[in-house]
């Protein structure tokens, strides 16, 4: 191919994707806190507020972002200790899943966000949870992604946790400590992937040099010991299900060593909005799967706002 038909085929695939929409990356005050996020959209479009999980940041959304963003407002912050919000130590902030929750809070308070969507994935299930529980009339729909609510969706992945829980020894710390290497962060990209040649290295790169960075392994040490108190919240978590019946769609990496599928059937125990979707993939569904999450998303959420009581104003 000559040099002026290799530039004309690559104009035209620019032209194809000059629709693609724009995130851009902003910072914001809140809870004393300088939150890192990923916003893309029109502003006076319906919101959906992704919240990320362990090991990873608001980066794990940068294929998903694009693919609802032509339709709505969304917004992806890091949360307090994970990817770019910077924490001042003055702050002297507690790492815990309330203040995470609390931080959230904040930051939706801060963009003045008064409805939105919640995607939970991970350790977004029990801080979107605490937010929907606080402000039940923001929530107009759920996707959760291998976001946890329920005690049969922990799979065996957690005994080294669950031993630290009941036993909060140096030992016990030492031992979950040693498994968040480079190495243990790239398996929770690709345990249960039929294919692991699917995962791109930059997600589990990106949080190996995060969890790298001085102090942060203590918190996130400190984070793993504190998930004992969200199994606590569960049964507040299903009564707010039960009272509010949010639109909620749980899509699951069925191969999910951590979360396992029995989670996801759970939700339609307590809520009869809830629908279940299963894919053929580990945790890290959005590494494999985007386009067919996108689908559903787009698809279920297109009918849950549609159909949303215009008082949850």
């Amino acid at each position: 191919m000559s040099y002026n038909s290799a530039r004309g085929a690559a104009l035209i695939a620019m032209a194809d994707n000059s629709h693609v929409p724009v995130t851009s990356i902003r910072r914001v005050n809140a809870d004393a806190v300088n939150v890192f996020y990923r916003e893309a959209g029109p502003r006076d479009a319906p919101v959906v507020l992704l919240l990320h999980g362990f090991p990873a940041s608001s980066f794990q959304y940068r294929e998903l972002i694009p693919r609802l963003a032509d339709r709505y407002h969304v917004l992806a912050p890091d949360l307090p200790g994970f990817g770019f919000t910077v924490v001042p130590e003055e702050r002297h902030y507690t790492y815990n899943f309330d203040s995470l929750a609390a931080t959230v809070l904040a930051f939706t308070d801060a963009l003045n966000l008064r409805r939105y969507a919640l995607y939970v994935f991970d350790y977004g299930a029990p801080t979107g949870f605490r937010l929907a529980m606080a402000r039940p009339a923001r929530v107009t729909a759920i996707v959760s992604q291998n976001g946890n609510a329920y005690e049969e969706g922990l799979g065996d992945a957690w005994a080294p946790i669950r031993r630290y829980w009941s036993a909060p020894t140096p030992e016990n710390r030492e031992t979950l400590r040693n498994a968040l290497d480079p190495a243990g962060l790239r398996s929770q990209y690709t345990d249960g992937v039929p294919n692991p040649d699917w995962i791109a290295p930059e997600g589990y790169t990106l949080d190996a040099a995060m969890i790298a960075r001085p102090g942060n392994m203590e918190i996130q040490l400190d984070l793993f010991l504190d998930y004992a108190n969200n199994l606590k919240l569960y049964p507040a978590f299903h009564e707010y299900f039960r009272k509010w019946m949010p639109p909620l769609l749980a899509i699951w990496g069925k191969h999910d060593p951590f979360f396992i599928p029995p989670g996801a059937e759970a939700y339609r125990r307590d809520n009869p909005n809830a629908t279940v979707q299963m894919l053929n993939t580990g945790h890290f569904a959005l590494e494999t799967h985007v386009e067919e999450i996108a689908a559903a998303m787009r698809g279920f959420l297109a009918k849950a706002l549609t159909n949303a009581p215009k008082d949850r104003a």
